[in-house]
């Protein structure tokens, strides 16, 4: 690897800042809706990842960070998308185990990949992160190739993070655990997801 990147503080950094309000959404997807629909959602969180991701690579994220409008736009987008999920985890939890199993089957995997990449593309904070992330790991004379490289080394690894929280979620003992405590697991959701929208909505980018 040449000097222009530095792949190993790259690859450190987007594992670190990888758990998230994402996390959470595959989390009760996969136990919710099983397997199927929780790799799906999280493939549409690493789509939209990529997206981000290359657009930090080719300079967008300096562009979109120096217009603060666009990125006030994505903050309250992504806060209040969250707490659109934050109310459907909440109307769950009162409404019982039979709007729960309700909702789960109306959750196809065209739709659970949609809510994936939405919850990602309206993160602000995503395309900041990758801005910063690429301004310290590639210098400017890092060639077109290891451009490339780089955005598919990340790729690579937020889908086998994500994926791998869709996969361990999934897991039988886990699902018959939030069978049977549907409720508690869809209200702690629903906290958890207020607060991140709260924050997104409070902080300043």
């Amino acid at each position: 690897m040449s000097l222009s990147v530095n792949l190993p503080l790259i690859l450190s950094a987007a594992f670190v800042a990888s758990p998230g309000p994402a996390t959470l959404a595959i989390a009760d997807t996969a136990m919710q809706a099983g397997r199927r629909t929780g790799l799906a959602l999280a493939l549409g969180v690493v789509t939209g990842s990529l997206i981000w991701s290359v657009a930090a690579a080719l300079g967008l994220a300096a562009v979109m960070a120096s217009s603060g409008w666009m990125l006030e736009v994505l903050r309250y987008l992504g806060g209040a998308y969250l707490l659109v999920l934050a109310f459907k985890s909440a109307r769950s939890a009162i409404r019982g185990p039979a709007a729960m199993e309700r909702n789960a089957a109306e959750v196809s995997a065209s739709r659970a990949y949609a809510k994936g990449l939405a919850l990602h593309l309206t993160n602000p904070k995503a395309i900041l992160f990758f801005g910063s992330l690429y301004t310290l790991g590639l210098s400017p004379q890092a060639s077109p190739a290891e451009l490339v490289l780089v955005i598919a080394a990340v790729g690579l690894q937020s889908a086998a993070i994500f994926t791998g929280y869709a996969l361990l979620f999934s897991n039988g003992r886990l699902a018959r655990g939030y069978l049977r405590l549907r409720r508690w697991f869809e209200g702690a959701f629903a906290v958890l997801f207020a607060g991140a929208g709260l924050k997104v909505l409070a902080s300043r980018l």
